[in-house]
């Protein structure tokens, strides 16, 4: 007897086990048949009140498109000034009069007062610090460079030191760069940018020719790579690079409008701070200043524009929601109008659906899946317009926008929100309407 209670105690908890995982079952396939009739109801919806659609999707597509292509814009803009300043080196520091950080309290007339870097510097930062693995002056100036009868107005002359090439990395296409000796002796060799190279020599080899820089000649013995305008308006390709003490002879490298600096470049596993800790101290001693005296120069790494930036591209990212929610709003009003509207001319159907047994949640989710394709559509229209502005743009005026997945899933994810949020509401009303009242209403 006991033997058998046992049995039938095992066999009636297998049976609840049996039965619990039947009814999960049932039930998933059940929200299946539900999510696809609902779905369907939706489409047939949209597809039979063509024009309705059309001026409900608008507001949306317009909404999308406005914040999307602000994004779009700004996350390109942002990938373009990122790379721009992520090529100076993120463990370069850049000695200069001034510095880049601005704000309401830049003292600049303390800066106005302090003296430009000096190229002996160079020498005493190498023989002084640990941390430094190159350093290297730098001043510039815009000229005219000719070439037999040819010649190219506003070339940038860089005056660079021997290591300028470690700090800064330049990338020669054909040629070389400087060796110790040219440098120290100031030899009149230049390396030269790419549009300099085709539009002054004109498919010939310009390596080994001359070319003329006020009025004194010098052999090109390089050829930069060619790279382009980066978004900060430089432009290696129409650059010229000099030894500085061949320019130190032509030109007044001491000049405030050669914008003398020092670059720095840290060693591997000496870090950004470390190196500034030292560079303060040895050109506090050089420049022989007491201890409560303030630094008289500025040290400046590419963090600080960074930082700069992200903080300009997130006001600029808010002001793009803000601009697009005001469109999105105007939609997800026309939206909710529109299922407004639905839920009233088919109230005798969904009292007929419900007579037939129907659920609330049924009712409840044909109209929103109704509100959210319609958003979605809206959304993806938006999306479409977006892309093909990016195409239009490359291919007119060679500006490279690029439509991201983030940016293609805030689109959605918002388009998805906006017809959820609208279409609530008159999906919540048609789920309560009295099975009875609903048949009569169009009587």
């Amino acid at each position: 007897m006991i033997f058998l209670l046992r049995i039938c105690t095992i066999f009636t908890k297998r049976f609840k086990k049996f039965k619990n995982k039947l009814t999960k079952k049932i039930k998933v396939i059940l929200f299946i048949k539900l999510f696809r009739e609902s779905y369907l109801f939706a489409i047939n919806s949209l597809l039979v009140n063509k024009l309705r659609t059309i001026l409900s999707l608008l507001g949306i597509t317009i909404g999308i498109f406005t914040i999307i292509s602000v994004l779009t814009v700004f996350d390109s803009m942002e990938k373009e000034i990122r790379g721009s300043i992520e090529s100076l080196g993120n463990n370069v520091l850049f000695v200069q009069k001034w510095p880049w950080s601005f704000g309401s309290d830049f003292a600049w007339w303390k800066y106005m007062k302090r003296p430009l870097p000096k190229i002996e510097e160079v020498a005493a930062i190498r023989k002084k610090s640990n941390g430094a693995e190159a350093v290297a002056f730098m001043a510039s100036s815009s000229k005219t460079v000719e070439h037999l009868n040819n010649s190219i107005e506003g070339i940038a002359i860089l005056a660079v030191s021997q290591d300028y090439d470690k700090c800064m990395g330049v990338d020669i296409a054909d040629g070389r760069y400087f060796s110790e000796l040219e440098s120290a002796g100031g030899k009149n060799v230049a390396i030269i940018g790419s549009f300099i190279a085709e539009n002054l020599y004109e498919n010939v080899d310009p390596i080994g020719k001359s070319i003329e820089i006020l009025g004194r000649k010098l052999t090109v013995i390089g050829v930069l790579k060619k790279k382009g305008e980066n978004m900060f308006g430089d432009n290696s390709d129409k650059e010229a690079i000099l030894p500085v003490n061949y320019v130190r002879n032509i030109l007044d490298i001491r000049s405030e409008n050669m914008d003398p600096f020092l670059i720095v470049k840290a060693k591997t596993g000496v870090s950004n701070e470390e190196l500034k800790d030292e560079l303060i101290g040895i050109l506090r001693s050089e420049h022989r200043l007491k201890p409560l005296v303030e630094d008289d120069f500025s040290i400046n790494e590419t963090s600080l524009l960074i930082q700069g930036f992200d903080s300009l591209f997130a006001v600029i990212s808010v002001v793009g929601w803000i601009i697009g929610g005001f469109s999105i709003l105007v939609g997800g009003f026309g939206i909710a109008n529109i299922m407004f509207v639905s839920v009233k001319e088919r109230t005798s159907i969904i009292g007929i659906q419900k007579s037939l047994g129907a659920k609330r949640y049924f009712i409840l989710f044909e109209f929103l899946f109704e509100a959210i394709i319609l958003s979605l559509l809206g959304g993806i229209v938006g999306l479409l317009i977006v892309y093909a502005g990016t195409l239009i743009v490359h291919a007119a005026f060679d500006i490279t926008f690029t439509l991201g997945i983030g940016n293609i899933l805030k689109g959605v994810i918002t388009s998805i929100i906006i017809g959820l949020i609208s279409g609530l509401i008159p999906a919540w009303t048609a789920a309560r309407l009295n099975p009875v009242d609903a048949i009569r209403a169009n009587q």
